[in-house]
């Protein structure tokens, strides 16, 4: 029988505490909660489907449309339709030029800046796009229970670094979600299939994900409730997507399409690539497909010898993590399979034959980690018992960066004890001492924060703004005291501080900085940005300038006049508050520069080489 908790004060139904969790995958996403023990997948009001195209489309009149409409557009809208938007997540500009080509929407091409989508004059971050998702599913289970809903568990790919788990939670803020976990899909996918419920077993499972586009392996042992990843292995860049790409690729040989020719016209393009996710799909089981027109066709077996290299190499994953584990094969003793891509037929029977076990499938391949993240969500609400919960940071801790941003080095709600870094770099030419302040809270401007110390890193040795390398460390021990170590590598001078005390703030003020973080989500994200973008900006006006006075017998006047005009009106536009106008000037800049410096790269190169010879 349910408990039913009672204000005594007000004679009401208190409602126990509801914690959704969230899959927010490359091609789908879906939220879900758990109820009086049973697990709830959010459906569509029609009550067909509950997978949500992680899709976000800009319409003529600048509505932001997300889901199955926002999907209707990939054709006939490519350039303002963004899909695999999980795919750029903390990523820069250089991490994803291997699939920009393959992407309808234009990216922004400046190396080790990270990633921007070009929609009209606006530019839009990835973090940004990915909440416009978050707020469509918490949306839809708001209109599903009839509540609010304010707090969320959400998975990611256990290969996700920590800027893209740090680029998620913000997400999550920026869609107005408390977001109190971030935990791997694998381990969500276990919880699903019960693993870990029976106390008096010791289980060792392998989770074999393959989603619309990250490919994630993982071995986990789980015992007395407690969930021990033993190792996890897979590529960020291999998933449905690229079995996809395979198909399109054998259609264009065939056609003689080239990729230029793709490039150029988008439509085809996506055309192109939901014929070859259709024939996939009907492949599974049938052995011959053949698009309406005819023009596109595949038998089974020519699509089994297409996708052979893909499956290869998440069995190469697959070797790595069970080396890592320090276990052998036949110590597994189960095989849960994840992700849609998994229904292919041919991924269960290949890998029976590498386990020589039967391979779990019986769950919704495409809802499984969702209803994992829910069981997660459940367990922090306090409505399952049994499992360690442990102690966790209450608040962000994290340093001032330039243009008073604040920097979360290690996020709220991570496990403790914990210790992480991160590196930087100086801001001005020649600048010896470094201070670092150290801050705690959700906003993303430090005077929101709670500071809670600062020092000096002093002797860095003088150099060009950007050369230092900096690392700044944070160590935090189950005690809550914290210690942060910054050190420049290539000097070796370090100074350590200790901070104690840092959880000396009431549940009460605690709270309030929570709350003030998520209902100000919105306009810090636009604060933040535009500090990003002129910050940024700043730093190409330096190197614009240094570059012309080091090349100017290079370039003839009007090439030079040019330039400078691009640098005024990209100094200009940091008067005004507008990022969008910041990031268009350095658009302009750098599609002007580009050219130039490859001629002065050229030009000094074979200077550099003029009258030596080349040793065979």
């Amino acid at each position: 029988m349910a408990k039913i908790s009672i204000n005594m004060k007000s004679g009401e139904v208190v409602e126990p505490e509801l914690i959704i969790g969230i899959d927010l995958g490359t091609t789908n996403s879906l939220v879900a909660y758990v109820r009086n023990g049973e697990t709830h997948i959010v459906k569509d009001p029609s009550g067909k489907t509950s997978l949500v195209p992680s899709i976000v489309h800009f319409n003529l009149n600048g509505e932001v449309i997300v889901g199955e409409t926002a999907k209707q557009n990939l054709i006939t809208s490519p350039e303002r339709t963004i899909y695999s938007v999980k795919r750029l997540l903390g990523k820069s500009y250089v991490d994803i030029t291997s699939v920009e080509s393959n992407l309808a929407y234009d990216i922004i091409d400046q190396e080790d800046q990270l990633v921007k989508v070009k929609i009209d004059d606006n530019f839009h971050s990835p973090v940004g796009l990915s909440a416009e998702i978050l707020k469509y599913l918490k949306k839809r289970i708001e209109n599903h229970l009839g509540r609010e809903v304010s707090k969320a568990v959400i998975t990611v790919p256990a290969y996700f670094n920590d800027s893209q788990r740090q680029a998620t939670r913000d997400a999550g803020k920026l869609a107005g979600l408390d977001v109190l976990r971030i935990i791997n899909e694998p381990t969500a996918a276990s919880l699903a299939y019960g693993v870990g419920l029976d106390k008096e077993k010791v289980e060792t499972v392998a989770v074999y994900d393959l989603g619309g586009g990250t490919f994630d392996v993982s071995i986990l042992r789980i015992e007395d409730g407690v969930f021990d990843v033993l190792s996890t292995n897979g590529d960020t860049f291999l998933g449905g997507d690229d079995f996809d790409k395979a198909i399109m690729r054998h259609w264009m040989s065939e056609n003689n399409i080239s990729q230029e020719h793709l490039k150029e016209d988008k439509s085809l393009n996506q055309m192109l690539r939901i014929k070859a996710e259709d024939a996939k799909k009907i492949l599974s089981n049938n052995d011959v497909y053949s698009s309406e027109d005819s023009q596109f066709s595949l038998t089974k077996e020519k699509f089994i010898e297409l996708v052979q290299p893909l499956i290869k190499r998440t069995l190469e994953c697959t070797d790595f993590a069970v080396k890592d584990a320090e276990i052998k094969i036949e110590e597994i003793d189960k095989i849960i399979l994840v992700g849609g891509s998994t229904r292919m037929p041919i991924i269960k029977s290949t890998l029976e034959e590498y386990f020589k076990k039967e391979v779990y499938n019986e769950l919704n391949p495409d809802e499984v980690v969702a209803m994992g993240a829910a069981i997660q969500a459940d367990i922090l609400a306090g409505n399952t018992k049994g499992y360690l919960l442990i102690d966790v940071t209450p608040l962000s801790l994290g340093i001032e960066t330039v243009g008073g941003l604040m920097d979360p080095i290690i996020p709220r709600n991570s496990k403790i004890p914990i210790s992480a870094g991160r590196s930087y770099t100086t801001s001005v030419d020649g600048q010896t001492n470094l201070k670092v302040a150290v801050y705690q809270g959700e906003r993303d401007l430090v005077e929101h924060n709670r500071k809670l110390g600062e020092f000096i890193l002093k002797e860095i040795p003088p150099m060009a703004a950007g050369m230092p390398k900096i690392e700044v460390h944070f160590m935090l021990d189950a005690d809550g005291i914290l210690k942060v170590k910054a050190s420049e590598k290539r000097s070796g001078h370090s100074t350590e501080v200790k901070i104690k005390s840092q959880y000396g703030i009431s549940e009460e003020e605690m709270g309030r900085m929570l709350l003030d973080s998520i209902q100000n989500a919105e306009y810090d994200m636009k604060i933040k940005s535009l500090l990003e973008a002129k910050n940024e900006a700043r730093s190409i006006v330096l190197s614009s300038k240094k570059f012309i006075k080091q090349n100017s017998a290079i370039f003839n006047q009007d090439e030079i006049q040019t330039l400078e005009s691009h640098i005024e009106d990209l100094e200009n536009s940091l008067n005004g508050d507008d990022k969008d106008v910041v990031n268009s000037a350095m658009n302009q800049l750098n599609e002007f520069a580009n050219p130039l410096a490859q001629r002065a790269m050229d030009y000094n190169i074979s200077k550099a080489l003029k009258g030596k010879g080349i040793l065979e």
